[in-house]
């Protein structure tokens, strides 16, 4: 939901019904529900080649190491899937310092390049998500689309430090390269929903979820480190070959899964409304919706900010400012090990309520820091801290919940509208911050875009969302 990590309405994963089988047990293709005789040799060939491991060695995992390790893991595909997409999301951390300053370093780009090079990531997700959702559902095979979109930002990133080696990138090359990682990823982050659907039981799905979001918190935390000795060392444009690397990771876990995937969606003339139809007609996710867009459109016009403020306001340099913006991403680890037990205690809906309210009232710790230097480092701590245990709270709830309700039939359209929603706002609320600016001036507009992010809350208290103690069947 912020600008650290995935919302949960994008596909985060973040970026995961009515009418389908339970996910539970997934939806068997045709050959699968007519039963046959298997010869010996069906049954030989179909396990030549697995590496099993011997039980003595199994044995020597104590009994109580292996309780600790979540059911959902004892899940091959996922287990899989899981462990590449956790590389690749620390690939995607070196990738948001090494790209701006290789534009910095080697090119002076200005604030217009620089707004350019920004924008070019999101740009697809705004004007694609739609259509890309129609047209993944139509295919038979989400997890190859996903495997091609791997190898196709592979392609794209390793542009960068191959050019930089024989003397030929440009800035041109560098915005390009952004809007073909960020033009694939759409594709990938509407597939993924529903894979992740196939793969994953639903009395898994909170698990799963904690999984998914704690690999994020994580990333975030070794990420900028990794990426920072790599520029430090390599220069820019080859710590991006960490980046590169990371999609071929992910896509080795891709090429080892097998999950039972839904049938392709009939061609139909409402193709195109039929996504955004069914969430104007479902009232929970009606009610997150416009949650979601409301706390995201005032969260950039304060993340528009914040660094302006917290530099030239509270006179925090650089240094300081990335151990504040650390705390961030513990708090995020911190409540992707604490969500399961809270819905268990108060319920996914309520803990959901709690997730909105938590990640925006601690902004207002922000407008309030002052004084001595220690005391201001400490509120920013504690605001960094604490909006980022709320936002996985919200994240980890946000997406079981969407993974459970959406029908699969018509899975990646309600995601293509749900990513357009979430990531279409986000460029609105930060141009709409610079003109708060000018008219009120900073602590004004911080101000605003606190009270304007605690009031999405508002939207789930009268929906049935609220009530909700367990994961709809």
């Amino acid at each position: 939901m912020s600008a650290e990590t995935d919302a949960p309405i994008s596909g985060p994963a973040p970026t995961r019904g009515t009418n389908h089988p339970s996910l539970d047990c997934p939806k068997p293709s045709t050959a699968e529900r007519r039963p046959r005789a298997q010869s010996p040799l069906d049954r030989t060939s179909r396990t030549a080649g697995r590496k099993r491991v011997p039980a003595a060695l199994r044995d020597r995992v104590p009994a109580a190491v292996r309780k600790r390790v979540p059911a959902i893991l004892h899940r091959r595909d996922f287990r899989r899937f899981w462990v590449g997409q956790s590389v690749s999301l620390i690939g995607d951390e070196v990738h948001r310092i090494a790209m701006p300053l290789a534009a910095v370093k080697l090119f002076h780009a200005g604030p217009t390049a620089m707004s350019w090079l920004t924008a070019a990531p999101m740009i697809p997700a705004l004007l694609l998500s739609i259509p890309a959702g129609i047209w993944v559902d139509r295919r038979r095979s989400r997890r190859r689309i996903m495997l091609a979109a791997d190898l196709g930002r592979f392609l794209a990133v390793l542009s960068v430090p191959v050019a930089y080696a024989f003397g030929v990138l440009t800035l041109t090359q560098l915005i390009v390269a952004e809007l073909v990682v960020g033009t694939l990823a759409v594709l990938f982050s509407i597939s993924d929903n529903t894979l992740f659907a196939a793969m994953v039981p639903k009395q898994d799905l909170m698990e799963a979820s904690s999984l998914n979001n704690g690999s994020r918190a994580f990333a975030s935390v070794s990420g900028p480190s990794i990426g920072g000795l790599a520029v430090q060392f390599l220069t820019a444009p080859f710590a991006l070959v960490a980046d590169a690397a990371s999609y071929i990771a992910s896509a080795v876990s891709l090429s080892r899964i097998s999950p039972v995937e839904p049938e392709p969606a009939p061609r139909t003339k409402s193709n195109y409304l039929v996504g955004l139809q069914w969430i104007a007609r479902t009232p929970g996710i009606r009610a997150l919706s416009a949650a979601v867009a409301t706390v995201n459109f005032f969260d950039f016009i304060f993340q528009a900010l914040f660094i302006l403020y917290v530099t030239d306001y509270l006179h925090l340099n650089a240094g300081l400012l990335g151990v504040v913006l650390g705390a961030g991403a513990i708090g995020g680890l911190v409540g992707a090990a604490l969500t399961r037990r809270v819905v268990a205690r108060i319920g996914i809906g309520t803990a959901m309520t709690v997730g909105f309210l938590g990640f925006a009232a601690p902004h207002v710790l922000v407008v309030l820091a002052g004084g001595p230097k220690l005391l201001v480092i400490l509120t920013l701590f504690a605001y960094e801290f604490l909006s980022g245990l709320g936002v996985m709270v919200l994240d980890v709830t946000a997406n079981a919940y969407l993974t459970a309700v959406m029908p699969d039939d018509i899975r990646s359209r309600i995601s293509g509208v749900l990513q357009t929603i979430n990531y279409g706002i986000r460029p609105l609320g930060a141009l709409s911050g610079g003109v708060l600016a000018v008219a009120v001036g900073m602590r004004g507009s911080l101000w605003i875009s606190t009270i304007g992010a605690s009031c999405s809350v508002l939207f789930l208290l009268p929906s049935p969302l609220r009530k909700l103690r367990e994961l709809p069947g």
